[in-house]
């Protein structure tokens, strides 16, 4: 068996053999410096903007309530997302962007938008139901799809379908709604404290049941729908620009629609709200719900269905696609890999998992004619993740597959298309020319 990657490394250099520099403010360092730099003074005006309205009390009592169903929320995103789990970095910046960015621009604009309405119309009421019903939701919607869309754009090799969006676009609207929650609470416990008002009866008791116990998922459900309108345009052919560029928008307008009823039922009169929760909310969530859980199973079969080519190729051993395409056999891998190799083995193992699931989501993509011209070169980098960490995930596949997977019926009909070979023949090249896809039609 060979002992060394069975194809030469990716090409780096431009033409000539010189090394291209790019220009500063091309580099990761500068750019991921500025981005935690806006997310960090975003961070300390909203900090200081939401003290300033609840008092420093108030604050506290606000954040130590509205972070409750934060790690839920957060952990319910992430397992969705456990098929192709994205880079943690992206994680914090969807969250952090949706608690101090989105947070920001919705507190200056709302604020901005509804005084001069007042102002332009001396309806303060009238000026205050537009805001909620109109302006908010347009605002607060457009500023947390901000998030996704800088994903979509920057971090595409980690954003492969609708469940990558729905995670992004969970991350950021729990993010922002943790800010706004807090908001919120220090409110009512600041006029708590100016009526006397305690216990069940108070405006702070109300607020949290609101807020916390009936409606945690409210602005993740309408993000949500932006999300998988970014998730679907990435399932989009690179030619199919005008998709591409209507689903998100489709996704935005419907956040924008169901935001928007949401915030107007507290105008349609004393039982507005229980009308709209009830025979809207919940059966929508529960849509929402069984959506993403049917895709995350659909994704698993894609597993399943593409990676036995990569078997029948040497790439993987056969019990592998299936071990591979079950959730419980990953964990089981892990967990052997964990009593027998420490955490660095788990580690091996985990991101072995991750770059298998992209390999067979690029293989689809290509096998349905959506492949990129970087098919080639994406799909040997890949290859080289996973034979880098083979030693360590290999056997913990293997034992996962002997407790979970059922037979392999290995076939040819696997072979949906050519798949680099991992030991080349003599004096045969391993892979297709550079630039050249094999499955483009």
């Amino acid at each position: 068996m060979a002992s060394s990657p069975p194809y030469p490394p990716y090409p780096g250099a431009a033409p000539g053999g010189t090394p291209r520099h790019p220009h500063w403010w091309q580099r990761p360092a500068v750019r991921y410096g500025a981005m935690v730099t806006l997310l960090a003074l975003s961070g300390l005006v909203i900090l200081a903007l939401v003290r300033e309205q609840t008092g420093t009390r108030g604050f506290l009592v606000g954040l130590g309530l509205a972070v409750l169903p934060v790690p839920l929320l957060l952990a319910a995103f992430r397992w969705l997302g456990r098929v192709e789990p994205g880079p943690w970095r992206n994680l914090l910046f969807a969250f952090a962007w949706g608690a101090c960015a989105a947070a920001l621009i919705a507190i200056v604009a709302n604020s901005f938008a509804t005084r001069w309405i007042a102002t332009a119309t001396a309806d303060p009421a009238g000026a205050d139901t537009l805001g909620a019903t109109v302006i908010a939701p347009v605002v607060e919607e457009t500023a947390k799809a901000a998030a996704v869309l800088l994903l979509f754009l920057f971090r595409r090799r980690d954003f492969h379908g609708i469940l990558g969006g729905v995670v992004a676009a969970g991350f950021t609207a729990t993010g922002f709604a943790f800010t706004e929650n807090v908001l919120y609470l220090g409110n009512a416990f600041g006029t708590d404290q100016l009526t006397g008002g305690s216990g069940i009866a108070s405006v702070t008791a109300a607020t949290f049941f609101v807020r916390i116990v009936m409606s945690p998922f409210a602005h993740p459900l309408f993000t949500v729908l932006t999300g998988i309108g970014f998730g679907a345009a990435a399932l989009a052919a690179d030619r199919q620009r005008v998709r591409r560029v209507l689903l998100p928008l489709a996704g935005l307008l419907l956040a924008m629609g169901m935001h928007a009823l949401w915030n107007g039922s507290a105008t349609l009169g004393q039982f507005g709200f229980i009308a709209v929760y009830g025979a809207f909310m919940v059966p929508a969530f529960g849509l929402l719900t069984w959506l993403v859980v049917w895709t995350r199973q659909r994704e698993l079969r894609t597993v399943r269905t593409e990676l036995p080519a990569y078997a029948v190729a040497g790439w993987l051993r056969p019990a592998e696609p299936f071990a591979l395409g079950s959730m419980r056999a990953r964990r089981l891998a892990r967990k052997f890999a964990r009593e027998h190799g420490g955490r660095p083995a788990a580690r091996a193992v985990a991101q072995y998992e991750a770059y298998a699931t992209s390999l067979a989501f690029l293989r689809h993509r290509g096998r349905a004619g959506k492949a990129g011209a970087d098919f080639v070169t994406l799909e040997r980098e890949l290859l080289l993740e996973l034979w880098r960490r083979r030693a360590a995930a290999r056997p913990a596949l293997e034992h996962a597959a002997r407790l979970t997977a059922p037979p392999v019926p290995y076939g040819a009909g696997w072979a949906y298309g050519p798949v680099p070979a991992p030991w080349p023949a003599q004096g045969q090249p391993p892979y297709p020319a550079y630039g050249e896809n094999p499955y483009r039609r």
